[in-house]
């Protein structure tokens, strides 16, 4: 937060000190502000934005950044040392599983490429009934790299409830799992 109030200062010739000042100037600066914060956050666009927002009067319903395209799993995977862990998962049992950005970006390359292999394409839905894995982060990041949408659900639901959920979106791929664990008991979601 200093740093991007820092930032702004730079950027507007600006001497706010606390963050209700920031605050203030980010509701009546609208644009300014979120232009600063797309910058500060370093996001990455295939193509920019035109403009911040098209309609401050639409609010809600103004579109914000038109004419901007970007990959929510780029801007994800583009952090990170590659040594560094990207994602810590902890389990009931108090396991532990870690990935590091080089693996996680492996990992994700590897099975968006295997998704546009299987006639995966832009717009197309992908969906999941797997519980909170490592496995699953990855499938929804190489989800969206393929430009595919993605919808999940927790497999503690009912497996006739994630057919009605999913089944509304007509995915062209489902992940699973074979099971979870909750409250210290496997259950199978096969049977």
């Amino acid at each position: 937060m200093t740093r991007f109030l820092r930032d702004v200062n730079a950027r507007h010739r600006l001497h706010l000190e606390s963050y209700r000042q920031l605050w203030e100037w980010s509701v009546t600066h609208i644009p300014d502000f979120w232009a600063a914060m797309w910058d500060f956050a370093g996001i990455i666009a295939s193509t920019p934005y035109d403009r911040i927002v098209d309609d401050l009067s639409r609010f809600p319903g103004a579109r914000w950044f038109p004419g901007a395209r970007l990959n929510f799993a780029e801007n994800l995977l583009g952090r990170g040392e590659p040594a560094q862990e990207a994602l810590v998962c902890r389990d009931e049992r108090q396991g532990r599983s870690a990935v590091t950005y080089a693996e996680l970006r492996d990992a994700v390359a590897r099975l968006a490429a295997a998704l546009r292999g299987a006639g995966v394409k832009p717009g197309d839905r992908v969906a999941a009934y797997m519980p909170n894995l490592i496995e699953t982060v990855v499938a929804m990041l190489a989800t969206t790299c393929a430009g595919a949408i993605w919808a999940s659900c927790a497999t503690d639901i009912a497996p006739e409830a994630a057919v009605e959920r999913l089944g509304q979106i007509g995915p062209v791929v489902l992940f699973t799992a074979d099971g979870y664990i909750y409250k210290g008991r496997p259950f199978d979601t096969l049977g």
